[in-house]
């Protein structure tokens, strides 16, 4: 492992030299030793050392090798183009090379102000970093591609939002923080020469997942697009709401990013809006396919001038790479689909409408009853195995659940070399539990562990539930309580806060 400043030294237009805030008393309160070994930093920082820990990840401290920026981007805003955004709170603190030639960004959330902050104050909150915490955890362990947060540290500082809050820096590790409004922004500008060393960097880090060759700028459009895609797709499946899928919040590498106003479904509504600022259900769960493909439309715009010189020819073929994301997305979202159902695909197109009628149809279901998005995908799992009672207590109406089942049960003889064997329903049973979660990052569990931990500086509900959610296809005994829905009056008034 070396550290090293690529992006900086590729790119020194989109980055300004940054120094964090100095912090008054730090204190580690979490620290993913897990990632720290994956990341090969066992050498290079003091682990066994919690106050050294806390003073190299708060910013008062800067290895020797760090050298901070805060990074210039743009964004569309809830569809509203703002040209100058930024790192208003984050500072890139270097990258990290390893051995086998991977590179992740380090960086600071919270940190104090730089040139983009834009009025604000550039600090976080303690209750919205270790909400990073829990959400990307959680999504690490559900095998959604998202950035990870290697160390929370209390700055010992107060900060104002609604009320005093004690203040924390998070380091945050991602594959980049290349973002579609990066593009955004060079292309604002009309800086052509640098767009190119922008998108030649991007394809050149990002190959593994982009598949590209450094020049193919239209494939570059047509990656973010699989990527995309795939990732909406398995946000769907897992019920998570992202809440602010602004261009700047979206990343080349196809990480989920950003985990302020995002929230998990308990009752399946596809209208579901969780985000005080979403006024209008631009993000709502339903429309997250739709949106994505409105940024990589952004994208495209922002890169026609490489595209193709000729500027009808250039439009014509990203509107072509921008349609792709349909497809994609059909083909990720079935796929997912007949994971949860337990179906093997047979790719012929009378199963592929019979695999999509029926997953919709039990979303129709789920939608009917107002039932509890996770526990029905759950008790399904028992009914392979031939014991419908959770299912019926999550889908009361039997009349048109058991003709659903007798559907589904009909799909599934397909599957199977002889009938429906019992050997063969627990497997497929088993199967199913490998990818419908038993434990999710409920909202009311995660408000519980925050405020807990803000209040009251009690951190033993945020580390029960991080622990849970590290397994959560797991069925454990001790953390049955996590799995309840929510208090009705809770799910009626609750919003999630982008932290600033």
């Amino acid at each position: 492992m070396r550290f090293t400043r690529s992006f900086a030294e590729a790119l020194p237009e989109l980055c300004e030299a940054t120094q964090p805030d100095n912090s008054s008393l730090p204190r580690l309160v979490f620290f993913n030793s897990t990632l720290a070994s994956e990341l090969e930093l066992d050498a290079s920082l003091p682990l066994n050392d919690p106050q050294a820990l806390a003073e190299l990840f708060v910013g008062n401290r800067i290895h020797a090798e760090w050298q901070p920026v805060a990074q210039a981007y743009a964004g569309h805003q809830f569809g509203h183009f703002s040209p100058r955004l930024g790192d208003g709170r984050a500072l890139l603190l270097s990258e990290v090379e390893l051995t086998s030639g991977s590179v992740f960004d380090l960086t600071l959330k919270g940190s104090g102000r730089t040139r983009f902050s834009r009025g604000g104050d550039g600090k976080a909150a303690l209750g919205p970093m270790l909400r990073e915490v829990l959400i990307s955890e959680a999504l690490h362990a559900l095998g959604i591609p998202c950035t990870r947060a290697l160390a929370v540290v209390l700055s010992g500082d107060t900060i104002f939002r609604q009320k005093p809050l004690p203040g924390a820096v998070l380091t945050r590790v991602a594959a980049s923080h290349i973002r579609i409004g990066s593009f955004e922004y060079v292309a604002a500008h009309h800086d052509t020469p640098l767009l190119k060393r922008l998108a030649d960097f991007t394809i050149a880090r990002h190959r593994d997942v982009l598949q590209l060759e450094v020049g193919d700028y239209l494939g570059l459009v047509r990656a973010t697009a699989r990527l995309q895609a795939n990732l909406v797709a398995q946000w769907l499946h897992a019920g998570f709401v992202h809440g602010v899928m602004n261009t700047d919040n979206v990343v080349l590498s196809g990480e989920s990013i950003d985990f302020g106003p995002c929230a998990m479904l308990d009752r399946y509504d596809s209208a579901a809006v969780f985000s005080s600022i979403d006024h209008q259900g631009r993000y709502a769960y339903g429309n997250q396919p739709r949106i994505a493909q409105w940024n990589v439309a952004c994208l495209a715009n922002a890169l026609l001038p490489l595209i193709d010189s000729d500027s009808e020819r250039a439009v014509t073929l990203a509107q072509s790479a921008i349609g792709e994301f349909s497809r994609y997305f059909e083909q990720a979202w079935l796929q997912g689909a007949r994971d949860k159902l337990g179906l093997m695909p047979i790719n012929s197109a009378q199963n592929e409408a019979i695999d999509t009628a029926l997953a919709r149809d039990f979303l129709q279901l789920l939608a009917r009853h107002a039932a509890d998005y996770t526990r029905s995908w759950r008790a399904l799992c028992d009914a392979a195995d031939y014991d419908e009672s959770a299912l019926l207590a999550e889908l009361p109406d039997t009349t048109a659940l058991r003709a659903w089942l007798t559907r589904w049960r009909s799909r599934c003889a397909q599957d199977d070399a002889v009938g429906v064997a019992l050997e063969q329903a627990t497997m497929r049973a088993n199967k199913m539990r490998r990818v419908n979660p038993w434990i999710i990052a409920r909202n009311h569990q995660l408000e519980l562990a925050l405020n807990a931990a803000s209040e009251s500086a009690d951190f033993s509900r945020f580390e029960t539930l991080l622990t849970a959610l590290r397994a959560p296809y797991v069925c454990d005994a001790r953390f049955s309580h996590l799995t309840e829905s929510a208090p009705a009056e809770f799910s009626e008034e609750f919003q999630t806060f982008c932290g600033t």
